[in-house]
């Protein structure tokens, strides 16, 4: 009997597979780095640099396809096979000449006393606030984003995402229109990353930064994927995680603040 339910089991997780690839509507091509996740569970993947995905979980279930840049989908996981997701359209903002001189720099984000961890999380997007203060005035354009990863192996790669504040205080739109993918090195490093190309003003309303875990091939060790995020153990009035579909917004009790981890990701200001 126990032999019997072993093997059940196992034919049972089997036929729970569902594969993949995702592709241009227009172009045809394959699109890389897709989030796919079955809705409303903690179940998800990432699309390889191909487009192919393979997702743990089973044909009757709503599966979400949704990458920036492209109109997001809900489908059934039998009617997975090749996955066409429309590109969509950007409406061009006028285009403002800013005189850029950065003579000054500051980095926004450090923690007094930090104390780094790690942890395997993904797939989900963890973001870091920045509020806005008065003195950012002098220093508005972003010039470079900081984050402090330990990587087991070399050429690891996530997503850097930068959200304006809605009108509930939650993240809001994208800043860019297109996912930002870095690549890091091997090893305990803060790395810095030039993104002045993209004439980023600092909100003032504030802003979110945010990194999402790329659970594809070239990423995994084993069982795990790379890299580790490094965290800075404070406290703050609030935190918010995106996963799944949706922000999920922490607060503590009484208007007390919330002792949290959060990712050790930094700003550098310019004139």
């Amino acid at each position: 009997m126990y032999k019997f339910v072993v093997l059940f089991f196992i034919s049972f997780s089997l036929s729970a597979q569902i594969r993949g690839v995702v592709n241009d509507s227009i172009s045809g091509e394959p699109i890389p780095f897709v989030n796919i996740w079955v809705e409303n569970e903690t179940i998800g993947t990432t699309s390889e640099a191909d487009g192919t995905f393979f997702l743990e979980a089973s044909k009757g279930k709503n599966i979400v396809v949704s990458v920036l840049g492209y109109e997001r989908k809900i489908l059934k996981g039998s009617e997975i096979s090749v996955v066409h997701l429309k590109p969509m359209a950007y409406d061009l903002k006028e285009v403002v000449i800013l005189n850029k001189k950065q003579t000054k720099k500051v980095e926004i984000g450090d923690v007094e006393n930090a104390i780094f961890q790690s942890f395997d999380n993904g797939p989900k997007i963890e973001a870091k606030f920045f509020p806005y203060q008065s003195s950012y005035s002098k220093t508005k354009f972003i010039k470079e984003v900081t984050i402090f990863t330990d990587s087991r192996i070399d050429n690891t790669t996530i997503k850097l995402h930068f959200y304006s504040v809605d009108e509930n205080g939650f993240p809001g739109e994208e800043l860019l229109n297109k996912d930002y993918i870095v690549t890091l090195k091997k090893g305990v490093i803060k790395h810095r990353f030039n993104i002045s190309q993209f004439d980023l003003v600092f909100p003032e309303k504030g802003m979110f930064v945010a990194y999402e875990k790329l659970l594809i091939e070239s990423n995994k060790t084993g069982i795990k994927y790379q890299p580790y995020v490094l965290y800075n153990y404070v406290e703050r009035d609030f935190f918010y995680t995106y996963a799944y579909g949706k922000w999920s917004k922490q607060l503590g009790n009484n208007s007390e603040k919330i002792s949290i981890n959060e990712p050790s990701i930094n700003l550098i200001l310019s004139n």
